[in-house]
């Protein structure tokens, strides 16, 4: 199995992504609103 080395912009925009990943938990559990996702190639719909 090959061994992939990441960049700093990869590693940069990867931690961007979980910053954003998180707020947006925190924003639909604030709002109380759904939070819509692909699970298994469906549209669901999720309560926080």
């Amino acid at each position: 199995m090959k061994e992939y080395k990441r960049t700093p912009n990869q590693t940069k925009i990867l931690e961007g992504m979980d910053k954003v990943y998180d707020k947006l938990i925190e924003f639909k559990k604030k709002m109380n609103s759904e939070l819509v996702i692909l699970k298994d190639n469906k549209i669901v719909r999720v309560k926080p």
